[in-house]
Order: C-alpha cells, then sequence, then structure tokens
C-alpha cells in the first residue's frame, strides 16, 4: 500500500521521502535511479521499492535508469531584474552547457530560510547532481545542511553551510581598490551606500572599505543603506548631495550609483568636479552613462566557470577535500572620479 503523506498535503511524493522510505541519504537515492557504480546491489534494491512504494516520479527514475545520469546541475538564485544575478547565472550556464550539463533553476521570491529550502527540495526532487547557490544564506537550518550534505553544493556569495565548498569574487578588496582610488586621489575621505546588510557581498564591501579608512588614519564617516536599486541610490544622493564635506563616495553597485549621480546632477553637483563616484560590478551600461562610471569590476563569467568547474569536480570525486577559490576583482578607471578640490575651491 502506498504512502499519501505528501499526496495527502496535495503534492507528489519528493526524492527526500524516498530516502527517508529507504533508510538513506538523498545522495545515494539520486545515486541509486542514476545507476552510479559506488551504490551496492542491496541498496539500489530498497532505493527502487520505496520509488515503487511511494509511486516517485517513476518515469522520470527510469529515464535516468537508461542513460546512467542526469547530466543536469541546480541553480538557486534570487528572482530580480538586477544585472549581476543576471549576468552570473549566464556565466554559470554557458559553462554548464560547455561541459555538457543542463542547468535547472530554482528561483525564490524572497532569502527566508524556509524559501531556500524549498528551492534545494525542488532540485534535489528533479534529480540534479549538484547545486550552485547564488543567493546568500542568512541562516542555516538543518534541513539546508542535510540537503546541502547530500547533493554536491558549491556557494559563490561567501556564505556556506558544512558541506558546501565557496568559490567567491574577494569582496573586500573591490571595496579596498574603490576607496584607495579615491584616497590616492587626494579625498580626505570617502563616504559609502552599502548595499542590503543580509547580503555577504555588501557586507564585505562596507568591511573593505571601513578597514582602509581605519589604515589610513581616517575615520569612516556614516554609512547610508541602500537595497541594489537605482531608487535607493537616488534617494541616498539627495542626502549626500546636501552635505558640503562630501567629494567621494563608493557606492557598493553600479546600479545605485546611477541613481546617486542622477540625484547629484539635480541638486547642481558636477561629476566629478564636485562630487568623485566609484561603483561595483561593471555592468554594460557603466561605461555609457554620464560620466562613464570608475567602477570595480566584477568576472561574472570566470565566477560562474569556475563555480561550475568546481561543482563538476565534487559530482566525480564526492569524497574530494573542499577547495575554496577566490577570484579578484580590478579597478576600472573612467570619467567619474577625478582629483579632490582644492580647499575653498
Amino acid at each position: 500500500m502506498k504512502e499519501r503523506t505528501r499526496e495527502a498535503a496535495g503534492r507528489p511524493p519528493a526524492m527526500a521521502d524516498v530516502a527517508r522510505v529507504a533508510g538513506t541519504s538523498v545522495q545515494t537515492v539520486s545515486r541509486a535511479l542514476s545507476g552510479h557504480p559506488s551504490v551496492r546491489e542491496k541498496t539500489r534494491a530498497k532505493v527502487l521499492a520505496a520509488v515503487d512504494q511511494l509511486g516517485y516520479r517513476k518515469n522520470n527514475a527510469a529515464r535516468m535508469l537508461r542513460s546512467g545520469h542526469s547530466r543536469t546541475i541546480g541553480l538557486v538564485t534570487l528572482q530580480t531584474n538586477f544585472y549581476s544575478r543576471i549576468a552570473v547565472t549566464s556565466g554559470i550556464e554557458d559553462a554548464a552547457h560547455e561541459a555538457g550539463y543542463a542547468v535547472t533553476a530554482a528561483t525564490t521570491k524572497s532569502l527566508d530560510t524556509s524559501a531556500i529550502e524549498g528551492a534545494l527540495a525542488r532540485l534535489a526532487d528533479h534529480g540534479v547532481e549538484g547545486v550552485i547557490l547564488a543567493v546568500p544564506l542568512i541562516h542555516v537550518s538543518e534541513r539546508i545542511e542535510d540537503l546541502t550534505r547530500s547533493i554536491p553544493t558549491i556557494t559563490i556569495d561567501g556564505s556556506r553551510t558544512d558541506a558546501t565548498e565557496v568559490v567567491a569574487v574577494d569582496q573586500a578588496m573591490a571595496a579596498r581598490l574603490a576607496t584607495r582610488h579615491l584616497l590616492e586621489l587626494g579625498h580626505g575621505t570617502v563616504w559609502h551606500i552599502a548595499g542590503p546588510s543580509e547580503w555577504l557581498d555588501a557586507s564585505s564591501r562596507s568591511t573593505g572599505w571601513r578597514l582602509t579608512l581605519e589604515e589610513e588614519g581616517r575615520t569612516p564617516p556614516p554609512e547610508l543603506k541602500g537595497d541594489w536599486s537605482p531608487a535607493s541610490g537616488y534617494a541616498n544622493g539627495l542626502v549626500l548631495g546636501r552635505i558640503p564635506d562630501v567629494t567621494a563616495v563608493f557606492v557598493a553597485s553600479d546600479e545605485m550609483a546611477f541613481g546617486l549621480i542622477r540625484a547629484l546632477h539635480e541638486l547642481g553637483k558636477r561629476v566629478p568636479e564636485d562630487i568623485s563616484v566609484v561603483g561595483v560590478d561593471d555592468i554594460a551600461l557603466a561605461e555609457y552613462c554620464s560620466p562613464s562610471l570608475t567602477t570595480v569590476a566584477q568576472p561574472f563569467a570566470e565566477t560562474g566557470a569556475l563555480a561550475v568547474a568546481h561543482l563538476l569536480r565534487q559530482i566525480a570525486d564526492a569524497d574530494a577535500a573542499p577547495e575554496p577559490a577566490s577570484v579578484e576583482p580590478r579597478l576600472i578607471v573612467r570619467a567619474s572620479t577625478a582629483p579632490a578640490r582644492a580647499s575653498g575651491g
């Protein structure tokens, strides 16, 4: 008699249910269904019996048994239209397709733990061979730990679980490059519009900015907060543009920098003659805004390709020791920065 627990809740049985009934892990279920040679025949028989008992995706299971593996990796990403997220996704897809893998994306509308748990579970149910997490893990629950322990997982924003491997851009270095550039131009200090605190990218950039100022004997001014959007950059620009001592601003994303520059223009402030601005990302529009934006380039394609390479290594050898990788950003100097104006000038 088939178990009806999940059907009763209006949902089909998941791979996690198969693992529970078979008394094994989700990863072992995935490997058993893909015909992986490391799975003992006794264990495979238990998994197939659980599949039959639960009525779990029989067509999908049969297809995986015929092919030997799913040749699919999963991607957890936030539902957004921000260029940086789209660029990272594109880099992952290009690298995966070049390696002969398809990418199945599970988007979340929020960064809540339950939303990320659901995304990971959906990917496990699709039989992906590994997962790339492109969202910050604000709180790591026991279920997230279990899922990432069962399926090879790479994170690309620096946060991690006990079982994940990290491939990330050095965001503190990005902030140091931007802040040092402005200080070397003679600015007495550098103001900062930060991204949302729940994003490790944003907090790492804030830390790098603050430490660089302190190392140079400068007291960091109050930090302003944005949400990655041009609108939040604009709102903060209306504040900064009214502070007479502001001559340099490091903004945690190009899109917020665009909003800042718009606000400064409306207030009659010239960029860079009155206020120099540096962003982060080097998105396609950065070169074409007025003035063209000095920014710290993030190698989106390289990060995506590196994440895929590390994930495929984990898939091939589940016992391989983690090899965290850090990608270095680079400063792109354009027209939005200039030497500090002379005192009283």
